[in-house]
């Protein structure tokens, strides 16, 4: 019989998750709050939930200087690249796997999942990049992620749920692999490719190691180096400025929370877009079938 009472372990359990819920966005609010508070409120409270005088003037330093462009400029590049190079490669391989009968598939499977526990390390990395000419260069980065193991493994248990004479029966109608490929199990994948697509957008977005290690030009910046910059430079400005008064002294922390917001609300306004087939990807694509 259906339990249709409120009971005292439901309260409880409502009570932590709301906690739970106060716990994370209470932060964020703050957050968001802080980086349109001025310097002056700030220090009067250091917990802003809601600025009772909002400014703009984190948000127009920030975008006063120059660099932040450049980072926007080659954090696209590593987008609109890198995003349909990883998701070919993970999708193909991917597909490969899930062709059975042809020889030495078990073996290869296995030398890939290798690569996720053992690998060579940025060293022999960088050395390979500049025996190629790439380094200084945003191939670098892009090569050197062109392709995750564990994405592509989520893609093949995917690909395992669909129905194998789906497929058999294209080839038998002289169906090539990649147009089965892609006229036939990608439209059936769309919750996978779209969970897929998500993370190497946020890894590419959130980019900031390897750009690190390969890129030395100023032209040549991705954003979370930008901003990496731009709140050191206005740290630094506000440590020399600590004999300001209130109303002229430069505000680091309202800085550093706008280049937070300029950051994360790009990926936030996506997410929505792709939330709806996220879960159900997530959930079959983890699954070994």
């Amino acid at each position: 019989m259906k339990r249709n009472k409120f009971g005292v372990m439901d309260a409880i359990i409502l009570f932590f998750l709301l906690v739970g819920l106060f716990m994370i966005l209470f932060p964020f609010f703050n957050m968001i709050a802080t980086s349109f508070t001025s310097y002056k409120e700030y220090v009067q409270s250091t917990w802003v939930f809601w600025p009772k005088e909002p400014t703009l003037e984190a948000y127009k330093e920030l975008f006063k200087d120059n660099r932040i462009f450049i980072g926007y400029k080659t954090t696209l590049v590593y987008l609109l690249i890198g995003l349909p190079m990883n998701l070919f490669l993970c999708l193909s391989l991917a597909y490969c796997f899930f062709r059975k009968g042809w020889p030495g598939r078990k073996l290869v499977l296995i030398l890939v999942l290798i690569t996720m526990i053992f690998h060579g390390g940025i060293v022999p990395l960088y050395l390979v990049m500049k025996g190629f000419k790439l380094t200084n260069t945003v191939w670098a980065v892009i090569l050197a992620q062109g392709m995750n193991t564990f994405n592509m493994i989520l893609i093949y248990n995917y690909f395992n749920t669909l129905p194998e004479a789906l497929v058999e029966s294209a080839k038998l109608d002289g169906a090539s692999e990649w147009t089965i490929l892609f006229r036939i199990v990608l439209p059936l994948s769309k919750p996978i490719v779209a969970t897929v697509a998500l993370f190497v957008a946020v890894q590419l977005w959130n980019e900031y190691f390897m750009s690190m290690i390969f890129l030395r030009s100023n032209d040549w910046q991705s954003l979370q180096q930008t901003l990496r910059g731009i709140v050191i430079d206005a740290q630094a400005t506000d440590s020399a400025g600590a004999t300001a008064t209130i109303e002229t002294r430069n505000f680091a922390d309202g800085l550093k929370m706008a280049a937070v917001v300029v950051t994360m609300v790009p990926i936030m306004a996506v997410y929505p877009f792709l939330q709806k087939y996220f879960t159900k990807g997530i959930m079959i694509g983890a699954v070994k079938a």
